[in-house]
């Protein structure tokens, strides 16, 4: 029996995760990168999340998702007032953590059939 029943319709789903790489369906990634349900940018160009600017924030605001979720990178790390408010006046739910526990949480929300989307440093 699944722990999580999985309802999800979702063309992008992340397979695998482990220090330096991300497995999405078949194909194995090595760089920071947006996945939702529905799309992948692949290349997400961010040295780290306190590089991280309103245009960046931008990109989440493109994706049909209710819920953003960053992946922070080894170690979890709380984004400013500023970079949350970005996406809070737009009226998503963001969460940050580090980007394993973003990967499992990507997963559980998409098996639930959420509208997700999360940005991961790798």
């Amino acid at each position: 029996m699944p722990l999580i029943e999985d309802h999800s319709t979702a063309v992008y789903q992340i397979r695998a995760f482990s220090p330096g790489k991300i497995t999405i369906n078949d194909t194995i990634f090595t760089q920071n990168l947006i996945i939702s349900p529905n799309r992948l940018i692949q290349s997400w160009r961010l040295a780290s999340i306190h590089a991280l600017t309103d245009q960046d924030l931008a990109i989440f605001l493109e994706l049909d998702a209710d819920i953003i979720l960053l992946g922070t990178g080894e170690k979890s790390v709380i984004l400013s007032a500023q970079q949350l408010a970005v996406l809070s006046e737009a009226q998503y739910h963001v969460e940050c953590m580090n980007t394993a526990a973003a990967c499992r949480t990507y997963i559980a929300l998409t098996a639930e059939g959420r509208k997700v989307a999360a940005g991961l440093i790798v």
